[in-house]
């Protein structure tokens, strides 16, 4: 910076605050510290931590404890702190902080979905009022970057769907019921002892964490805001070894997807439908290969087509990747006057119902092995204008089973033809409903 006299002044420090020094928190810190020198030159100015918000105080933390306080307030309302970065986790007490923060007209760099899931509106509007960014890259796949290319690079298309793997903890068990043959307790059971599952996995095997991805995703894509209990959503713990050998049978594989895209019904109207579920994935498609606790996303968009983005979803050092990103952003922001993108609303589509979602599916069921049983199952189908594509017998006597591949349908008449077929005396149990999604019929 040069002064009216002509004289070089140094430029001001961006002061930051860090809520959080777990796994991300802690890497997050270490880069702060230990690459100051090349955040300086990519920002213009110094980039100074100061302080960390901690729930206890020790000296075993690997930074100085003078830097470490259990008073995240007092931190976030100091006047030489520029920028706050929330990587707590949960709702309601990083909710109140990440408020706080922007109510003070500091910015904000978050990592939580599951908070933004629930208040990206709320907190948006805080950023407006203050003038101050609001920025969340590492809140959905980790360092793969997805936020941005959408917000930014994509602003000027259409983009009509997005589909991935946002989940690392179900594509690694999916994964490994593939390629080994397990059932899915030994898979979670292991994915618990390799550290990709946690000790509570339900938010991750329930396809909450994944909704809430899909919620920022879908009102980001859309221009319209959509909160995780408008998203549709189910687990991968009923999905069986069987479900997978069917899969492979038809030359696919089973993932956890969360899909979100624009829905035109027949009158031209406009809806956008955010969904989670397990689903048959044709080999073919980008998605199928993505193995391991990888993510993937695949943002299909009128004038730019398909592009897709891959890369690790989740860890410490992907994910303080993408906190850095944004951070870095924020800062330049700070030194230069500008700001980054708003939240974007305008277009406030209706959320369309699940019961109005067109798709295929794979139906497993087990059956009597007797004559007629087929005509039977078939006659269901046909009642409810679900039209077969393919049928195939595996088994016989009382383990017969029959899968069943239908061509598209509404979720509203496979429902009722789900009911129906276990109301039937030749089924003894329909043993799995899953979509099929990605196939061109």
């Amino acid at each position: 910076m040069t002064t009216e006299s002509g004289t070089s002044q140094a430029p001001r420090p961006v002061g930051v605050a860090v809520l959080g020094h777990g796994t991300v928190g802690a890497e997050v810190v270490r880069i702060i510290r230990d690459d100051a020198t090349d955040l300086e030159a990519r920002i213009g100015a110094p980039l100074e931590l100061r302080g960390v918000a901690v729930r206890t105080v020790s000296e075993d933390r690997g930074i100085p404890v003078e830097l470490l306080t259990t008073d995240a307030e007092s931190l976030i309302a100091r006047d030489d702190v520029d920028i706050v970065v929330e990587v707590i986790g949960g709702i309601d007490l990083p909710r109140k902080l990440v408020r706080a923060a922007l109510d003070a007209g500091k910015s904000v760099v978050t990592a939580n979905k599951a908070l933004l899931a629930e208040y990206t509106g709320e907190l948006a509007e805080a950023a407006e009022a203050k003038h101050v960014d609001l920025y969340f890259e590492a809140a959905v796949a980790g360092a793969i970057p997805v936020i941005r290319p959408l917000t930014q690079s994509l602003a000027g298309d259409r983009v009509n769907r997005v589909i991935g793997i946002v989940n690392g903890t179900t594509n690694y068990i999916l994964s490994a019921m593939d390629e080994t043959g397990a059932d899915y307790a030994e898979a979670l059971a292991e994915a618990g002892r390799l550290g990709y599952a946690e000790a509570d996995p339900t938010a991750d095997v329930e396809g909450f964490d994944a909704a809430s991805k899909a919620a920022i995703l879908a009102s980001i894509a859309f221009h319209t805001r959509v909160t995780a209990g408008d998203v549709y959503r189910e687990g991968i713990s009923k999905i069986s070894a069987a479900d997978l050998t069917s899969a492979r049978a038809l030359n696919c594989n089973v993932k956890l997807l969360a899909i979100c895209e624009r829905i035109t019904t027949d009158d031209g109207k406009d809806k956008v439908s955010a969904r989670v579920y397990p689903a048959l994935v044709p080999r073919e498609h980008p998605l199928a290969s993505v193995s391991g606790a990888f993510n993937a996303v695949v943002v299909e968009a009128e004038a730019s087509g398909r592009l897709m983005f891959y890369g690790q979803g989740a860890g410490g050092a992907p994910t303080a990747s993408a906190v850095m990103g944004d951070l870095v952003m924020a800062a330049r922001n700070r030194v230069q006057g500008g700001r980054g993108p708003r939240e974007s609303k305008y277009a406030d589509l209706e959320i369309a119902p699940m019961s109005e979602i067109v798709t295929r599916y794979y139906v497993n069921l087990q059956v009597a092995d007797r004559a007629g049983v087929l005509s039977a199952v078939a006659a269901e189908f046909a009642k409810r204008g679900v039209s077969i594509s393919a049928v195939r017998q595996e088994g016989a006597g009382n383990g017969a089973r029959l899968v069943v591949l239908t061509h598209r349908a509404t979720d509203e008449a496979l429902s009722s033809t789900v009911a129906a077929l276990d109301e039937l005396e030749s089924v003894t149990a329909v043993t799995s409903v899953l979509r099929l999604e990605g196939s061109a019929e």
